[in-house]
């Protein structure tokens, strides 16, 4: 687990060097999973319909509902890792 969460939190920083800005709904996985990776499932009521982001953010979370802590991880790193390489 500790391995894991070492290349979660490198996977993040890489994140923030991307070259290339990823499209809406990738942007969107990533949050979701590392949303569910760092905090597990979601919490709280969704934002109000006037809080377009807010509310795609969590909906891209919610939809991962139940996905364990650990395979969130390693899906946020497998997607960071394929998107260096584009």
């Amino acid at each position: 687990m500790a391995d894991l969460a070492t290349r979660f939190q490198t996977a993040a920083d890489d994140s923030k060097k991307l070259t290339k800005r990823p499209d809406n709904d990738t942007l969107l996985k990533l949050y979701a999973f590392f949303k569910q990776g760092a905090n597990g499932d979601v919490e709280g009521k969704r934002p109000g319909f006037t809080d377009l982001v807010g509310r795609a953010k969590y909906d891209a979370w919610a939809k991962i509902k139940g996905m364990t802590q650990e395979d969130a991880m390693q899906q946020y790193i497998d997607l960071v890792e394929s998107l260096k390489n584009t």
